[in-house]
């Protein structure tokens, strides 16, 4: 059976969109690590199905690149909002979205989408890391030099230690830079380190306000391998922030078939 699909890239963090409006697509785990893979598909670090939802102007449904279901995808949401954009969904290129932590609202502007995130009501502080749920389970540490570390040694331990092993925890490791800060990523699921994450970058922001090294005290800079993102906040109190947006490129890259 061929199906459709959509290439798509947010700041490098890349995607596959399917069309599911008509529920004719049912994927297994392993169909999804295979259109995934880059040596033997598609190739991407994970996969979004677009689908009707009664209330609302679409669901998206993700999965990592290892065939999971998984949780929010911030990069992602913004990907899906502008094909959904291109498919003529959206009505004054605003979107209303159900996604696997909630509901969303995203604007697109040409290239650029807008996603509001859901309010973060705790943040964990240790000595060296902050642990917080910006849509999927972060920890965010600051280290020096960030751009040439060996960041995956240091993320595994992190996320296959006795706390994370079963339900997994993205790392990012963050640094200030002149404009605001420096992010690579480790993501659960992908099992390696992506160009960008958006739930990521979201949390870096908030933990860089934290200590002080944010751009403003409402806004952050970022900067990842794969380009440049804004987080736009309202600090609440010591550890709870609200109106938090995410802002970025949305790239559609190209439309190709594949037999499944």
């Amino acid at each position: 059976m061929k199906v459709s699909f959509y290439k798509y890239h947010g700041t490098g963090n890349d995607f596959i969109i399917m069309d599911n409006r008509q529920k004719k697509k049912f994927l297994k785990k392993s169909s999804i690590a295979r259109l995934c893979h880059r040596r033997f598909g598609i190739g991407a670090d994970g996969l979004m199905l677009l689908q009707k939802k009664k209330g609302y102007d679409f669901e998206m449904l993700y999965f990592n690149s290892d065939g999971n279901e998984s949780s929010l995808c911030g990069n992602g949401s913004r990907c899906i909002t502008h094909f959904a954009k291109k498919v003529n969904l959206l009505k004054k290129n605003k979107a209303h979205f159900l996604a696997n932590d909630g509901e969303h609202e995203a604007v697109v502007i040409k290239n650029t989408v807008r996603l509001k995130m859901n309010d973060v009501k705790e943040i964990e502080t240790g000595t060296d890391y902050y642990f917080l749920q910006t849509g999927s389970p972060h920890c965010v540490k600051f280290k020096p030099e960030v751009k040439s570390a060996d960041i995956i040694s240091e993320a595994k331990k992190i996320r296959f230690s006795e706390r994370f092993k079963n339900e997994g925890v993205n790392v990012n490791f963050v640094e200030k830079s002149d404009n605001g800060i420096f992010v690579r990523t480790y993501e659960r699921g992908v099992e390696a380190e992506t160009l960008s994450c958006g739930t990521g970058v979201t949390a870096s922001a908030l933990a860089a306000a934290l200590r002080g090294v944010a751009s403003s005290e409402n806004h952050c800079e970022i900067s990842t391998p794969g380009g440049e993102l804004v987080v736009r906040f309202r600090r609440q109190n010591d550890l709870s922030f609200s109106d938090i947006w995410l802002e970025g490129p949305a790239t559609f890259v190209y439309k190709g078939e594949i037999d499944l």
